[in-house]
This record gives C-alpha cells, structure tokens and sequence, in this order.
C-alpha cells in the first residue's frame, strides 16, 4: 500500500475546497449550527491528501480540515502525465473509473475527482464517478483507486523479475 508518512513540512502543497457543509444539533435550548468542510490538498507532483474539519465557524473549519488533509498525505505513483493503467476505486456506494489517456487530453474528471486527481499532479486522465455522488464518497473512492495502482517497476520487483519481462 502507498500510505507512506510523508513530512508535509518539505512539501508546497496547494489546498482545495470541496464541500462546505451546514450540520445542525438540536439541543434543549434550540439549535446549534456548525461547519463542516472537505479539503484536498497536494503538491501536483504525486503526493495527495484529504482531509475533514468542523467547526463554528467556516474558516476554522477549512483550517481543521487542511490539517487533517496534511496528516493524511499519500504518494500517486504516474508514469508520465497519467496513470499507469485503468482503475476502479470504491468507497462506500461511490465508485470511481479511472483510465489513463493520451498526453494533450487533459482531466476529463467531475467535481471532485477532477480536485483530486490535479493536485496529484496528474494530467492525462479520464475519470468517470459511479453510484453515489456525494463528496466524501466519491473523493475517497479515488483516493481508494490511486493507492491501489501498481506500476510495472512495482510488479517487477514483487514477482522477481525485470521490467522487460512484465512489459513482454
């Protein structure tokens, strides 16, 4: 699995909001109102993270929720400006399609597949989000994907054998 600690110390990462959301408690005295929010951040050079923060307010919930992304740090491993081969990612009922595409095409991804897989610093992508269509889901469900791909160097070494002889 690619959940490496990573110091997000050494790391310029750029933040994205994906979801802000208004949560309501029903207490005796009436209702409390927070903020919750859905952060992805990354430096576009492999290294992504999603993080959740709530809060009174909507700035200290961002706030939270990029710190939890930064703890949350994974390597995307790329060949090229892609991925090295087609995936599908699940989380929950959200389902993501992700397959590799030519240099040029750029991200043809929704929402916020399209968040995560440009701070990964992927370029060449086509994404297609399945089932469920709530934030959370779909974005885990890609960063489920991402971490299950291998690349060949990866399988080479794993079977014992070289790069050539997986690639035929």
């Amino acid at each position: 699995m690619n959940r490496l600690l990573i110091d997000a110390s050494k790391l310029e990462l750029k933040e994205n909001v994906i979801n802000i959301n208004r949560v309501t408690k029903v207490v005796k005295g009436g209702r409390t109102f927070r903020f919750s929010a859905l952060v992805v951040v990354g430096d576009e050079n492999g290294h992504v993270g999603v993080g959740t923060g709530k809060a009174q307010e909507v700035p200290e919930a961002i706030r939270k929720a990029i710190e939890d992304a930064k703890k949350r740090l994974i390597y995307v491993s790329r060949v090229n400006t892609t991925v090295p081969h087609a995936i599908k990612g699940h989380f929950g009922a959200g389902s993501v399609l992700i397959m590799p595409a030519q240099k040029g095409t750029g991200v043809i991804a929704g929402g916020p597949v399209r968040a995560v897989l440009e701070l990964a610093g992927i370029k060449d992508v086509r994404a297609k989000s399945l089932g469920s269509n709530n934030p959370r889901n779909v974005v885990n469900a890609t960063l489920s994907g991402l971490t299950s791909m291998k690349t060949a160097e990866s399988v080479a070494k794993l079977r014992g054998k070289t790069v050539e002889e997986i690639l035929g």
